[in-house]
């Protein structure tokens, strides 16, 4: 694994030991983030969260293109221990923090972020129940964009956001979403 463009191109990542996390394909990030960029035009500043983060790549691929602060939550030692590697080799210790535990048990926001990555497990609905968490609990506003990886035949049911696009890479979906109040 390595980051695709920006600050950090080139970088090589670390990816959690064992078989509990599935990192996101190169391809599959590539794809994702010509998505992103196509409709933000830069990362330049933004707050991003990458959620269910395993090794921390989707946050630092925006990092690495000019996200002015990323929060990676993860809560799987073996992928905690990813993330942190992989923040410390790329020096980026100043726009990123780390919040060990698990996504569905996130408290309300300070203020809704840019940009949210979720990837996580496929078949498992967390994705759909974590939104719905987060809409709640003012993660999302009308400006966030929602990036969200699933399994290519895993229905999506999410309320109060609207799909924007879907696309189908491989055995994965990425879709993004927008808040419809």
């Amino acid at each position: 694994m390595r980051i695709i463009a920006g600050e950090w191109r080139g970088r090589k990542l670390v990816a959690p030991k064992g078989d509990t996390t599935r990192p996101t394909a190169d391809r599959t990030r590539e794809t994702l983030f010509s998505m992103l960029t196509s409709r933000l035009g830069t990362f330049e500043g933004l707050r991003v969260a990458d959620l269910f983060a395993g090794s921390g790549a989707l946050g630092l691929e925006a990092l690495s293109r000019g996200a002015a602060h990323c929060l990676f939550v993860e809560q799987e030692k073996p992928a905690l221990d990813a993330v942190k590697a992989n923040i410390q080799t790329l020096r980026a210790k100043d726009r990123a923090e780390v919040q060990p535990g698990s996504v569905t048990k996130l408290g309300p926001a300070r203020e809704p972020y840019d940009l949210i990555l979720l990837d996580p497990p496929y078949h498992t609905g967390a994705g759909a129940v974590a939104l719905d968490r987060l809409e709640r609990l003012d993660w999302i506003n009308e400006t966030t964009w929602i990036a969200l990886e699933t399994a290519a035949n895993e229905d999506l049911d999410i309320r109060q956001l609207e799909c924007e696009v879907l696309r189908r890479v491989g055995k994965a979906a990425i879709s993004l979403w927008r808040f419809n109040p």
